[in-house]
């Protein structure tokens, strides 16, 4: 009894790690680029944070089944083709089934390769721990990227086009706040999500 008690502990303290005590944009500070940069609608934050947290499941996956046959020189190597064949599963599938979301992603998807939060987990946890606590790690840490994600795009939509997902939620009288469209507007927007978390969790480095 015990035994099972320790283990859904540990899954509960994984979890909260990825999706708020250490989340990796909000606390790690990771992923910012693809925050800033296509963040100007949901669908597209959507799309990313799924295509993200797709890629870290499965990548971890895989290292992590065969974390003790890789040689420590190759280690980076082996992360490398291991992520990027992921990467190139979610590009495919967005080309083909969803080409507007792949064309307004851009290169950015090609990017997750080199996203730090992918080679984070690879190298932090992956490497290191047995599947069944690798899966929920990467698992809390896409979904704790895709949130945040979707938060700051729903606010940067609302206030640059007036619509949320292409629905139209603001009065027509609405002057649209074009800086909410560009890179700047999404910086202000992260900046202000990660002081209100921190104020929240009361979770502050100290100097």
């Amino acid at each position: 009894m015990n035994f099972i008690r320790m283990k859904y502990t540990k899954w509960f303290n994984i979890s909260k790690d990825g999706l708020s005590k250490n989340n990796p944009i909000m606390i790690a500070v990771l992923g910012i680029c693809s925050a800033l940069a296509i963040t100007n609608q949901v669908e597209n934050a959507l799309a990313m944070g799924a295509g993200v947290t797709f890629v870290i499941v499965g990548s971890s996956a895989v290292i992590s089944i065969i974390r003790n046959f890789i040689p420590a020189r190759l280690r980076m190597v082996t992360y490398m083709v291991v992520i990027s064949s992921f990467v190139i599963l979610v590009q495919m599938f967005l080309e083909a089934y969803f080409p507007f979301i792949f064309a307004a992603l851009g290169p950015y998807l090609g990017l997750i390769i080199t996203n730090c939060i992918v080679m984070g987990r690879a190298e932090a946890f992956a490497s290191k721990n047995p599947i069944r606590y690798t899966l929920v790690d990467g698992l809390a840490n896409g979904l704790g990227y895709t949130y945040v994600l979707v938060l700051i795009s729903i606010v940067r939509e609302a206030l640059a086009f007036g619509t949320i997902l292409n629905i139209r939620v603001m009065p027509e009288a609405w002057t649209d706040w074009v800086v909410m469209a560009i890179a700047p507007g999404g910086f202000f927007v992260l900046g202000a999500i990660i002081w209100i978390f921190r104020e929240l969790t009361n979770n502050y480095e100290n100097a």
